[in-house]
């Protein structure tokens, strides 16, 4: 508390200094000018330290107060949340935002504690300007942007399967620089996807090094989270050294039943990284099963220059032999054993098959469920436009090695969803809770604590938002209060849509956007700035703009 001739009061985010002459008199009487005053929770700060039981005072989008007892005379809304935890909002490190502008208050990620969401878009399209993005989209929780590799190569190189020219190189560099300038807090890449997937190291590091002389980090969904793991995660480490350039790898997963166990290797390589210097970290989501495109289920070389291309060489007799041979040598590094492993979401041109697996949809065509079968229904599907698919291919084991690991942060990977439409992966509605459910009550694997401070403070300082991450006097009022023994996950892979249990309150820059289990409409996010220390020269000069003659591109 604040004793003496002042009082500290927050008024739009500045700390301001209020005199009392007649405090020595017993004159001034004046209450706290709290807005909020969240009453008799279990304070667990973010920091890793002890739970204390304490008042929580926000006025403005600040956090003005932390202790027992404050006094309530004067704030505007006082909520008893005894029985609750009351901790800093959870911070998300990767999801897909795409639709932001036409899902404002993103209600699935709110209901799981989420007020911060880190949005890489590593293999989609990234708003540009991002300047002119950011001034028009309002949305209730905080949002981080990043430049999409993904996004620049194929504006500039379409889908061609090649290294870019000194020319395209340039522009891909221009753009990097100009996202930089805009407010995107790294480069994001999205390598196991074409087009970023024929892009050779020389070319990431040429465009990490311009998100570095901005202080940016370097954001991956790597090249290979199967077979070729442990190279792609040397891959992404060599980067970050070549472009002196902090590595974050999204979603560190081992797929494929033949690699389960390799996350022992893993960590040492990175463990191996840090004591050399690299400054690197991870976020995990904790379910066994991933979503993503059907070309995962496809060598590269099979997908290149596009849909036309990829029914050409299906076509011909020589070429669908090898890329036959290849699916099944790959169906098994990918994800489980057998067809029943593959669940659609989203099937261009069967929707019908929404929510059913690849061995229902053989039996459907009297076939047989194994991977030969399995290899040519995936062929006729990706020639009819592909899929959005959940695939089953993690190891429990290797998933509780990971959220173990003291450099593990977490996310959803999810993405902004409509209660009722379609088959999302369940991470969309309960990533979060569910790490409290079962890896902290359930087996304690973390304690809340240490889960508390890798969705909170850990994040914030891996990004430098000093302003936010715990629960202090003078830092920003993002808040979730929950129930720690009620939190949990409810959407399951065959019934995704519902939301997370034992959520309660959610404050954004100190309003409500979940008020007593109910959305408030409010949208007082805001984008986050880029704060680590630039090592750009002044007045350095950068464009958006092509060369003269840019070469035939999909602009998205």
């Amino acid at each position: 508390m604040i004793t003496g001739t002042s009082r500290l009061l927050a008024r739009g985010g500045r700390r301001v200094a209020v005199s009392c002459v007649a405090l020595l008199t017993g004159a001034c009487a004046a209450p706290p000018a709290y807005d909020v005053l969240l009453t008799g929770g279990t304070v667990v700060d973010g920091t890793g330290a002890a739970a204390v039981v304490a008042d929580v005072a926000i006025a403005g989008d600040s956090i003005v107060a932390i202790g027992p007892a404050l006094n309530a005379r004067g704030a505007k809304t006082v909520v008893d949340v005894r029985g609750h935890v009351v901790a800093p909002g959870f911070w998300d490190n990767h999801a897909h935002l795409v639709t932001l502008d036409s899902h404002p208050l993103a209600e699935n990620f709110i209901r799981q504690g989420i007020t911060t969401i880190l949005a890489p878009q590593h293999s989609q399209d990234q708003p540009f300007p991002l300047d002119a993005y950011m001034a028009r989209v309002r949305m209730a929780p905080n949002v981080g942007l990043f430049s999409g590799h993904t996004w620049i190569r194929k504006r500039v190189m379409g889908l061609a399967n090649r290294a870019p020219t000194p020319a395209e190189l340039a522009w891909m560099t221009a753009l990097v620089d100009s996202s930089m300038q805009q407010g995107a807090l790294g480069l994001a890449t999205g390598l196991e996807y074409t087009p970023a997937a024929y892009a050779e190291p020389p070319e990431i590091v040429a465009l990490a090094r311009v998100a570095a002389t901005y202080g940016g980090v370097y954001v991956t969904h790597m090249r290979d989270e199967g077979a070729g793991v442990l190279t792609s995660v040397q891959q992404t480490l060599d980067v970050g050294k070549a472009a002196g350039i902090p590595v974050q790898i999204n979603h560190l997963k081992v797929t494929g039943a033949a690699q389960w166990g390799w996350s022992t290797r893993i960590l040492a390589l990175l463990d191996s990284a840090a004591a050399a210097g690299t400054a690197v970290a991870f976020d995990v989501y904790p379910y066994e099963a991933y979503s993503t495109y059907s070309d995962l289920m496809f060598p590269a070389w099979a997908l290149a220059d596009g849909p036309a291309a990829f029914a050409q060489r299906v076509a011909d007799g020589a070429t669908r032999a090898r890329l036959v041979r290849e699916m099944r040598a790959l169906f098994p590094r990918q994800t489980g054993p057998g067809p029943e492993t593959i669940r659609f979401r989203e099937v261009t041109a069967h929707p019908e098959l929404a929510g059913r697996t690849l061995a229902d949809y053989l039996d459907t065509l009297g076939q047989p469920r194994t991977v030969e079968a399995a290899v040519e229904a995936l062929i006729a599907l990706q020639l009819e436009g592909g899929f959005i698919g959940v695939f089953t291919g993690m190891d429990e084991g290797d998933i509780e090695r990971f959220i173990r690991h003291p450099r593990a942060m977490f996310e959803t990977d999810g993405d902004l969803v409509t209660p009722g439409i379609g088959y999302p992966h369940p991470r969309s509605y309960g990533s979060f809770p569910r790490v409290l459910s079962r890896y902290v009550r359930e087996r304690r694997t973390l304690t809340l604590l240490e889960a508390v401070r890798r969705m909170t403070q850990m994040p914030a300082a891996w990004l430098a938002q000093s302003d936010r991450g715990t629960l202090a006097p003078g830092m920003a009022a993002d808040v979730v209060v929950f129930h720690p023994d009620s939190i949990a996950d409810r959407a399951q892979y065959t019934d995704p849509h519902h939301y997370a249990d034992g959520v309660v309150h959610v404050l954004v820059n100190g309003t409500f956007v979940l008020r007593a289990g109910v959305m408030t409409g409010a949208l007082p996010g805001r984008f986050l700035p880029r704060r680590r220390p630039s090592a750009k020269p002044a007045g350095r000069a950068s464009v958006g703009s092509p060369p003269a003659s840019p070469p035939s591109a999909v602009s998205r």
